[in-house]
């Protein structure tokens, strides 16, 4: 069980619901987000687009959530926007990654540090790296040292810190693949295994599902690549592969299928511990906001961006555990 200071347990509460599942809202892009509301041909463009979209978004929206994670460039006039009951999770690493450069290695906001995102108002710090387990030791070694670092600042801090994990494939770009498909379970699990070890000090885990649901008997309209009962393996496998609390992220799937995925995993056995939903919530409001205006954005927000969530809320009350099971204090 993982023992936590009273700061970082009480920084938890805050982020969660009475029961301890987090119902998070991401909205924390930054570069793809800019390009989305770009294709508009609203006034709303550039900084201040980005800027007044996540505003709008935290106004409608964290009423319904249980917090919000949104990144200190643009997001922190939306964190003050955001509802009294809803806790804050800061992104502290640089958005994207340099594509001409081997490895996909880290970077942080040079302007912030884990000191400054707590006086910024942040119940928690969140990086996101992106790892490939069967890349080269080199990399994956700069990835290791880079991580214990941003720990040790959390625990300098005595604030949570959530690590988004991102799997890839360095020989495969194609993550929508059936080799991919193929290769996903090792990758998620095994990046779950490396940074739940007691160096890299990580709080909650922010993982990906460990199969593509597209290509799930059942859930795929072509090829399979994993019978439902494979499938359901690899979620109890994960599951098993950590002793610390972690939750799913959505990657930009559907609200239906990443619902469908929750309950998947669920009678899997797996005991993940809530969602930071973001795409799946938010991203079908960003076209009548870029192109028809902020009522447009906002009107949809609050009808089915706010169904979204809704119906994610009563999921996660029938599927996702309580993270009091597995931490104690310290």
């Amino acid at each position: 069980m993982l023992k936590l200071t009273t700061n970082k347990i009480n920084a938890l509460k805050r982020l969660s619901d009475e029961n301890g599942i987090i119902g998070a809202l991401a909205i924390d892009q930054r570069g793809s987000l800019k390009k989305m509301i770009a294709s508009g041909s609203a006034a709303n463009v550039g900084d201040e687009g980005i800027i007044r979209f996540k505003e709008i978004v935290s106004e409608e929206l964290t009423p319904y959530a249980t917090s919000i994670l949104l990144d200190p460039e643009y997001g922190l006039p939306a964190a003050r926007a955001r509802h009294e009951d809803a806790g804050l999770l800061v992104a502290y690493e640089k958005t994207g990654y340099d594509a001409t450069a081997v490895g996909r290695l880290p970077d942080l906001l040079p302007e912030w540090s884990v000191k400054r995102l707590k006086e910024a108002g942040a119940d928690a710090v969140k990086f996101l790296l992106y790892y490939d387990c069967d890349e080269d030791n080199s990399i994956n070694e700069q990835k290791h040292v880079y991580m214990e670092r941003v720990g040790s600042e959390c625990v300098a801090e005595d604030i949570p810190f959530f690590l988004e994990i991102v799997t890839y494939d360095a020989k495969n770009d194609d993550v929508k693949s059936k080799a991919y498909a193929q290769a996903k379970p090792h990758k998620v699990i095994e990046a779950m295994k490396e940074f739940s070890k007691p160096q890299y000090n990580v709080d909650v885990l922010k993982v990906e599902v460990p199969v593509n649901m597209k290509y799930v008997e059942g859930y795929n309209d072509g090829e399979s690549v994993y019978s439902k009962e494979e499938a359901a393996g690899f979620f109890k496998e994960q599951s098993e592969a950590t002793g610390l609390p972690f939750i799913f992220l959505s990657a930009g799937v559907s609200a239906e299928l990443f619902q469908e995925t929750l309950r998947f995993a669920k009678n899997s056995g797996s005991t993940f511990n809530g969602v930071l939903c973001g795409r799946a919530t938010w991203k079908d409001g960003v076209a009548p906001f870029a192109e028809k205006g902020e009522q447009a954005g906002r009107d949809w927000l609050k009808d089915t961006g706010r169904k979204n969530i809704q119906e994610l809320n009563a999921v996660l009350k029938e599927t996702a555990s309580s993270w009091h099971n597995k931490i104690s204090e310290k």
